[in-house]
């Protein structure tokens, strides 16, 4: 083909070769973008050094960014510190104009070359805004300065305070030097210590002279014997016993006491010295009905642990009160007599001396005196007491037995104090008159069952003696009646049991088992999460109880309030915890608390061996104080990206080649028509201008 005259003519061959060669550079590119990472971070990795203690601010490494092909915006991610090994802030990254960075101190921390590492590793990380990343290490080794001496140990604190311990003397000489050089026993002294190179450190040490602890502590209580009444509450203060340490002159002293012989009924407060009752004191009871002395051994100590200690010995007599009523036993006397006919008993004739009869278990005798009075009940006004004090019980009417022409039963009125089942309870008699007498045979006819029970009583056909075939309960049933038969069964009398009550039941308290959480630092007096403890008692007064903690109350911490005379009770704390002295060790208290029914406020049944004792058992643990917890700070590292060629991600170059050659593809249909309408004109050599455009497309 030729080109015309005048016309700029190109070999569709050398337009395809172009078009190809640029097709493959862009394939290329897009190759070798997917499969590496570009270098960004000129200068690294590398190594650097810089001085302990340097500033804020110092200069450690310079660096530069060199951005992709294109990266038209520039730097996306500015340099960054992403990690360090090990791990600090001592570092940080600042921008010096353009492209250039450089590594600085942050001062924080301020290096040390003694007590920090010697070395840290940094990960640098850029990004441009085309996406291509770069991470690189530089290396920063801290090399030593000379400093200034450090004093270690006590020496380190800037003003230091020694103790320079004297032992009293016993010369009158010495002690005189011993009160001349206590006038001056404070001094100040300047030590400085300095390294081969000059540099010093100086401190001041201040010395005090003190006393050490050589002296026994001294009761300053002079009284050895003391007196209370028998029956006091638990928490009762019965003296205050004070002591003082010589050797803390006028301060005051912090003094320890303990009871080393036994604390049965007392105890003492190992802070304050305070004596009060633990358990229930019974004058009327052995040992102490005997021998009513309580002796203890109080010792007091100037240290919780081998320290020095002095003994003292007190005396506590314990009185009596009048707590106990008379008893008389038996309660029911028979006087039998065989009269004839028409026989008269004459009056002041004497039945019965009660003295030998009753007792007063009050070990005071101004305490058991008796006095009887008021005689009452059916039939009293045929009897008289001589007087008050003797106790004899006469006769105090004409009594006569008539004749009755058939047979006669005696009424009977028996009284029941606590009898076990078969015990005889009293006897019905008969008499006839008929002449001739009968023989006569008793029977139960009636009344002698309940609703439990067919038979609860038995009489004898013969004799008449009447037993107890069941247990009688009072708070069941208060009275029984019944009726006796004689044997022409003519004649039939009633016979009344009347049942007394006796102490058998047990105090029942709600709740009998309970678990307590306080705080150590809970205040004295206060009711100990609130807890009451609530007791019912079938056969006693509300007004009864007693409540005695009977074990576990380790220094006396627990205190029921009111201890006696209701049948509610609150729990209280009575003495503040310690155990930073050591006093206290025990955390959890398992308290077993005993509920007696004998309080002063009853009138009857006194005696120890009709006392009910019911049980509580309450756990009660304490809870420290709080610690601080730590705060952990925890540092957020950015994650790093990299988009990197993977051989799984076979796709990539796939799809990359297809859409270049379909492209292609596309450019030769565009191209035919356009090549076969181009005409191109043949080049004469005698044309300077023809041969230089083409010399110009062959080299475009």
């Amino acid at each position: 083909m030729k080109c015309q005259q005048g016309a700029f003519c190109v070999p569709y061959w050398l337009l395809l070769t172009k078009a190809v060669y640029l097709l493959a550079q862009v394939i290329l590119y897009s190759f070798s973008s997917a499969g590496r990472r570009f270098q960004l971070l000129k200068g690294l990795p590398a190594t650097s050094t810089v001085e302990e203690n340097s500033a804020a601010g110092v200069g450690v490494y310079n660096f530069n960014v060199t951005l992709s092909p294109l990266a038209s915006e520039g730097v996306a991610i500015l340099p960054i510190i992403v990690n360090s090994n090990p791990l600090t802030e001592a570092f940080d990254i600042e921008s010096k104009g353009g492209l250039e960075f450089r590594v600085i101190t942050t001062g924080n921390p301020v290096l040390d070359y003694e007590t920090m590492p010697k070395s840290f590793d940094l990960q640098i990380f850029v990004e441009d805004s085309a996406g291509r990343t770069d991470l690189n290490i530089l290396t920063i080794h801290v090399t030593d300065k000379n400093e200034h001496p450090v004093f270690r140990g006590n020496m380190a604190i800037q003003s230091k305070m020694m103790l320079i311990v004297f032992r009293e003397m016993s010369s009158d000489i010495h002690r005189m030097i011993l009160v001349l050089f206590f006038l001056f026993n404070s001094y100040f002294l300047n030590i400085t210590v300095t390294d081969p190179d000059g540099l010093n450190s100086t401190r001041t040490v201040n010395i005090n002279i003190i006393n050490i602890n050589d002296e026994r502590p001294y009761f300053t209580t002079k009284q050895r014997i003391y007196r209370i009444p028998e029956e006091q509450s638990p928490g009762t203060s019965v003296a205050n016993i004070t002591a003082k340490d010589p050797d803390d002159g006028d301060s005051p002293s912090r003094l320890f006491y303990s009871i080393r012989s036994s604390g049965r009924y007392f105890s003492i407060n190992p802070a304050t010295g305070e004596l009060q009752v633990t358990g229930r004191i019974d004058r009327d009871a052995l040992p102490l009905r005997l021998h009513p002395n309580i002796s203890l051994m109080v010792r007091v100590e100037d240290s919780p642990s081998s320290g020095h200690a002095r003994e003292m010995e007190i005396t506590i007599v314990i009185e009596d009160v009048n707590d106990n009523p008379p008893e008389c036993n038996p309660s029911a006397f028979r006087y039998a007599e065989s009269l004839p006919q028409n026989e008269n008993t004459a009056p002041e004739t004497f039945l019965v001396d009660l003295r030998n009869y009753c007792k007063d278990i009050d070990a005071d005798p101004s305490n058991n005196q008796f006095i009887f009075t008021g005689l009452s009940g059916f039939g009293s006004n045929n009897f008289a007491l001589e007087s008050t004090v003797s106790g004899r019980l006469v006769v105090s009417h004409l009594c006569s037995v008539s004749s009755v022409p058939s047979i006669t039963l005696n009424s009977n009125e028996i009284w029941i104090f606590c009898l076990s089942v078969g015990s005889s309870i009293g006897r019905v008699h008969a008499i006839d008159k008929d002449w001739p007498p009968n023989i006569i045979t008793y029977s139960i006819v009636a009344g002698a069952g309940t609703r439990d029970y067919t038979n609860i009583f038995w009489i004898s056909p013969t004799k008449g003696d009447v037993k107890i075939l069941a247990r009688l309960d009072y708070e069941t049933s208060q009275k029984h009646i019944f009726t006796v038969q004689a044997s022409d069964q003519e004649k039939s009398t009633t016979v009344t049991v009347n049942v007394l009550e006796v102490n058998d039941e047990e105090p029942v308290c709600s709740p009998n088992f309970l678990s307590l959480q306080i705080p150590v630092n809970l205040a004295v007096g206060t009711n100990i999460n609130g807890f009451r403890i609530e007791c019912q008692d079938r056969d006693s007064d509300p007004r009864s109880f007693r409540y005695f903690i009977n074990e576990g109350n380790e220094n006396n911490h627990f205190t029921f309030s009111p201890s006696a005379g209701s049948n509610t009770s609150r729990l209280i704390l009575a003495s503040r915890f310690d155990y930073e002295s050591g006093l206290d060790t025990n955390w959890v208290y398992s308290l077993r608390v005993h509920i007696t029914d004998d309080n002063l406020v009853s009138a009857r049944d006194k005696t120890t061996h009709l006392t009910k004792t019911g049980t509580v058992t309450l756990r009660i643990r304490v809870i420290p104080n709080p610690t601080t917890a730590t705060t952990t700070t925890v540092r957020t590292l950015p994650v790093l990206r990299e988009n990197l060629y993977s051989p799984s991600a076979w796709y990539v170059p796939f799809a990359v080649t297809l859409g270049a050659l379909l492209l292609l593809a596309l450019l030769g249909l565009l191209g035919l028509p356009l090549l076969t309408r181009l005409r191109f004109p043949t080049c004469t050599l005698g044309k300077p201008q023809h041969r230089l455009a083409g010399t110009q497309l062959a080299q475009a």
